[in-house]
């Protein structure tokens, strides 16, 4: 095992691709583990077993927000599909089933109208990795049904030209920054809110992405290129971070210090499975540039890499779930990416120290706080255990 732990970082310092540096930085706490696999997966199973008695009504566990608990399926459905087994299926597709009964096309707060696309996505994705897991149908369909009504907030390339769009009450921007504005998705469905933020797009590119594969549409796969050439072209940073949001108004921005791990983790999902759909090496480009700064960005993580963000576990926040999502694009990139050696192993041992790190630091029997810094709580918390889980979960393949 130490052999072959040095040769992977032998190859990963001096490795090297065409425009990016792929090397794995030495200053990382513990970027290897020599876990077995059987242990790896004992470890993620356990900590959704402990997640389980927290399930409230409604499909939603207490103590976290709705978008969250949607991602708490994601990951228990990710663990099946990774492990091959079924041993969380019945209460993944039953509850995924039920709250698309009762919340009309995984609509929270509305009679039809979302208050937020990107919480509707969040369960349509469930939804679709439960499809993958499990082969089920209902799930399959309840995915597409909710693709069909955030596509209604996606600006199409007419609306982009005309400067209008039927479910909104101002002149559109139809470019901005010399490009156009047409594959952006709005964040909110009411009439006047001008917010195009790239997690609600790149949560699209990544539904639309994998319907594409699962069924082989064009339409599908012609959104996701649509949406994600909008955050390539609007909404990445010159150090290839991807940003927050633009107003479909007047072209406006996020702060700059709007950087957060989920925008880049979502989006990278999404070129994974936009590149193996189209076979367009532009997408998998794109996905590596990625890569390549988001595991190195200081904005969120220390020069030991353990990521910092959301890491207050006296309360919920919505930046502990997001570290989680990041990790789970960069499981994704990882899957689909076997003929990259340097990147598979840049991403393996970033993914590492996360997980060494929830397990040294943060870990209280089966339970993980959100601070993966340490130190572990005293009590059980939502918050905490939902950000540990696609960690430990990533660990189980990345390995």
């Amino acid at each position: 095992m130490l052999k072959s732990l040095l040769q992977f970082a032998l190859l990963a310092l001096f490795g090297s691709a065409l425009a990016q540096d792929l090397s794995v930085d030495t200053n990382w706490r513990k970027y290897s583990n020599s876990r077995p696999r059987a242990e790896r997966i004992t470890l993620a199973q356990n900590a959704i077993n402990t997640m389980l008695p927290h399930l409230g009504s409604g499909g939603e566990f207490n103590g976290i927000g709705y978008w969250q608990s949607g991602n708490v399926w994601s990951a228990m459905a990710l663990q099946d599909q990774l492990t091959g087994t079924t041993t969380n299926k019945a209460t993944v597709v039953n509850n995924l089933k039920a709250v698309f009964k009762l919340r009309v096309n995984y609509d929270r707060f509305g009679q039809g109208d979302y208050l937020y696309n990107d919480d509707a996505l969040w369960w349509a994705q469930a939804a679709m990795y439960a499809h993958k897991a499990y082969n089920d149908a209902e799930l399959l369909n309840n995915a597409i049904a909710t693709w069909n009504s955030v596509t209604r907030f996606a600006m199409t390339e007419s609306q982009a030209l005309t400067a209008r769009h039927p479910l909104k009450n101002f002149a559109l921007a139809g470019s901005c920054n010399g490009a156009t504005m047409a594959g952006g998705v709005f964040w909110r469905p009411t009439v006047d809110d001008q917010a195009i933020n790239s997690i609600t797009t790149g949560l699209y590119v990544t539904l639309s992405a994998y319907l594409a594969e699962t069924t082989g549409q064009a339409k599908y796969k012609d959104a996701a290129i649509l949406s994600a050439k909008w955050i390539r072209a609007q909404n990445i940073n010159g150090g290839n971070i991807v940003l927050d949001s633009v107003s479909g108004a007047n072209c406006a921005r996020s702060p700059a210090t709007w950087i957060f791990t989920y925008n880049s983790g979502k989006f990278v999902e999404g070129l994974a499975v936009l590149f193996d759909v189209t076979k367009d090496n532009q997408w998998n480009q794109l996905m590596t540039n990625i890569i390549a700064a988001a595991v190195k960005n200081r904005s969120w993580q220390g020069a030991n890499g353990i990521i910092t963000e959301g890491s207050n576990n006296a309360s919920n926040n919505d930046g502990i779930g997001f570290k989680a999502v990041f990790i789970r694009g960069l499981l994704e990139a990882f899957r689909r990416t076997p003929e990259n050696t340097n990147l598979r192993i840049l991403i393996h041992s970033y993914i590492d120290v996360q997980y060494n790190a929830v397990l040294d630091l943060a870990r209280s029997g089966n339970s993980y706080s959100a601070n993966w810094l340490g130190p572990a709580s005293t009590t059980f918390t939502a918050w905490g255990q939902l950000a540990a889980l696609d960690v430990l979960v990533a660990a189980v393949e990345a390995n």
